[in-house]
């Protein structure tokens, strides 16, 4: 397989501007009302949709409207209600522990700051950067499957990992970078996807180094 040319320093600011013209307001599709319910979603939506946790989570929240109540949660009810998820047996154990672990090291809130949000169970470097992304516009980038795959299909990284993909479009975007997360998110969602993607008048044509590979 042909290496595929990386963006030139002006194709990336070209890029970052048609990203932030297309979605200058882009916010997570995930449903939530406060940043107790947008953790657990973002942990939930590791491997699945968030149109399925969006259907999941209201029963949820409803019998676990906060830490203290998901703290005290008997494993297999929380399972029920995530049953529809993928991974739901581990998921569920690491809600439980992240809700003690809040309870127990931080009074029953939830950490607004990516350092400690790390520490709780579950929780990743990227679902740390989503969470912080969201609620506190934090300059931070998180790499999904749909960032990853735009950033080599833009040539914006040929990294290995998700975690070398997000210290490359860090790097290179260096301002703006959670509306960028984003951005590239719905983009991958929608139009770049990984299979048939929308390639007919798309606004990043002219910047894809793999138009190629998907004409017919």
């Amino acid at each position: 397989m042909a290496k595929i040319k990386k963006a030139t320093k002006q194709e990336i600011e070209e890029i970052k501007a048609l990203f932030l013209e297309h979605y200058p307001d882009s916010v997570t599709e995930l449903q939530y009302r406060n940043l107790y319910e947008l953790l657990v979603s973002v942990m939930l939506s590791a491997q699945c949709t968030d149109k399925r946790v969006n259907i999941i989570t209201p029963a949820l929240f409803n019998a676990y409207p906060d830490p203290v109540s998901l703290a005290n949660a008997d494993l297999d009810d929380v399972k029920a209600f995530i049953k529809t998820c993928s991974f739901f047996n581990n998921k569920a154990k690491n809600l439980i522990k992240m809700a003690q672990s809040v309870v127990e090291n931080y009074g029953g809130e939830i950490p607004l700051e990516q350092k400690e949000l790390v520490k709780l169970a579950g929780v990743g470097q990227k679902t740390a950067n989503v969470v912080m992304i969201e609620y506190a516009g934090a300059n931070l980038m998180a790499v999904d499957t749909h960032v990853f795959r735009v950033a080599h299909r833009l040539g914006l990284s040929d990294a290995k990992t998700a975690v070398q993909c997000e210290d490359e479009l860090t790097k290179k975007f260096k301002t703006d970078l959670h509306r960028l997360h984003q951005a590239m998110v719905l983009f991958g969602r929608y139009r770049c996807k990984a299979v048939k993607p929308d390639c007919d008048d798309c606004f990043m044509q002219a910047h894809c180094k793999t138009t190629q590979t998907f004409k017919v």
